[in-house]
């Protein structure tokens, strides 16, 4: 694993030790020796992790933290502050402005590498989805983390051997979370599977059951690999806290638990996980839009396109027949100019709405461009694509279209063609092409009917 990671101190001693075991890990690293050349790197090179200390001339760190947080750019780079306070005000205060950890010097090398490294496997995830969802133009993901938070409370799983600690850290986390508690590991498994939890809080006092097995399994099920796990652990129990680290724990804690502490790490974690799955929301909404006509709902031709070739294939392989129909609105471009486009919106959709309703579970309904659509049906032969089309042929004529801006009911009707798959030398262009040459046959002859392509 390779990342840049920029280390910020201003006493060189303690930038050069850093700077070694780093540099022994074989991550790149770059310096600040203050605050203010700090924010200047991180706006113009792309930092993934960023060490910095607190007590350092002109701004602090805490500022420093508090500015990289709302800086659309920088807001998503992990901070770990590295400091000689050790006061639970001060863990809390850097939390807060928004840092990932806090570690106290003499930072112990093992604790600080198992942390690095958790960190930035959490930034390259990130920075993946938000590649991803700038690529696609869907959202702006420029809101940053805090804008992902909302007002409504978090959803977090206590999972927690004893009763009292369960009582404390309820209490604890009243402010910002609904905290559903647990006390049966295997139990909490399937309900975090099973529910959309946030956060899962594992305490690790119980006695004959080893709480990283909980977390080892969470994170191999497909429902609950991206879930956050917050780690209670002994103090000073680091061989389970790095274990924890590489099994993908996101963060951990240490017994006694002071609650404010509790409180500002869950809220981070619960900040991070709206925003990813926003940013993953985003993806999945840009393909959607990618595939999906916006004016009618329906599959777009860039669909079938990429679509019709390996239903063809598919059909030619096992044998079966398949069939497709093109229909076209009779005189559409007369409803526009008579009017308006608005009201040739309204037939498009309305037109679209009785597509899906005289089609088949199986059958692929598409709007082909302008007034065409396009109907797939796989499995299908000539004389049922025909029965098929001619009971949408009806449905379209029956029924007159009652649209908004317009006094009466519109007389609406349709031309169809149908083409089959006629043998193994068939394929998607000679199929449309003979689908096209009916629907043509279909207008020529009088419109508001069905043709099936001769055999």
């Amino acid at each position: 694993m390779t990342a840049r990671i920029l280390v910020v101190d201003d006493i060189p001693a303690n930038v050069k030790l850093l700077e070694a075991r780093l540099l022994a890990e074989y991550f790149d690293v770059l310096t600040a020796a203050n605050g203010y050349d700090a924010l200047a790197i991180c706006e113009r090179t792309q930092v993934d992790l960023i060490l910095l200390d607190v007590m350092m001339p002109g701004i602090d760190g805490f500022e420093v933290c508090e500015r990289l947080k709302d800086n659309p750019r920088t807001a998503h780079i992990p901070v770990v502050m590295v400091t000689a306070l050790d006061q639970p005000s001060d863990r809390v205060r850097g939390l807060k402005a928004g840092a990932d950890d806090f570690l106290t010097k003499p930072v112990n090398d093992l604790q600080l590498m198992s942390r690095v490294k958790s960190l930035v496997r959490l930034k390259t995830l990130t920075d993946e989805l938000r590649g991803r969802a700038a690529a696609a133009h869907a959202i702006g993901v420029e809101a940053g983390l805090v804008a992902a938070l909302g007002d409504e409370p978090g959803s977090v799983l206590l999972v927690d051997g004893r009763g009292s600690s369960q009582e404390r850290i309820v209490r604890a986390l009243r402010p910002i979370a609904d905290v559903t508690c647990m006390s049966d590991p295997q139990a909490a498994l399937f309900e975090a599977a099973e529910n959309p939890f946030e956060l899962v809080i594992v305490n690790a006092n119980f006695t004959e059951y080893d709480p990283l097995r909980l977390c080892s399994q969470l994170r191999s099920l497909e429902r609950t690999r991206y879930l956050p796990i917050l780690l209670i652990s002994e103090q000073d129990n680091d061989d389970m806290v790095v274990r924890a680290l590489d099994l993908g724990v996101t963060d951990y804690l240490m017994r006694p638990i002071e609650p404010n502490e509790l409180l500002a790490r869950s809220l981070t974690q619960i900040r991070r996980k709206r925003y990813n799955d926003r940013l993953r929301s985003s993806v999945t909404q840009s393909i959607e839009l990618a595939v999906i006509d916006g004016l009618t709902g329906l599959h777009n031709r860039r669909y079938l396109d990429s679509h019709l070739k390996l239903l063809v294939d598919r059909s030619m392989a096992r044998g079966r027949e398949m069939s497709i129909c093109i229909t076209d609105i009779d005189r559409f471009k007369l409803i526009n100019d008579t009017y308006g486009h608005d009201v040739g919106d309204a037939v498009l959709r309305e037109f679209a709405n009785r597509l899906r309703t005289a089609v088949r579970g199986a059958d692929l309904a598409c709007r082909y461009g302008g007034e065409e659509f396009v109907l797939v049906m796989p499995d299908t032969s000539a004389e049922t694509a025909t029965a098929v089309a001619e009971r949408l042929r009806m449905t379209i004529e029956q029924e007159p279209f009652s649209v908004p801006g317009v006094a009466a009911a519109l007389q609406v009707t349709a031309s169809l063609g149908i083409a089959s798959l006629l043998s193994d030398s068939d394929g998607p262009d000679g199929l449309m092409k003979r689908a096209d040459k009916a629907l043509y046959e279909a207008k020529r002859s009088g419109r508001n009917r069905v043709v099936a392509a001769a055999a």
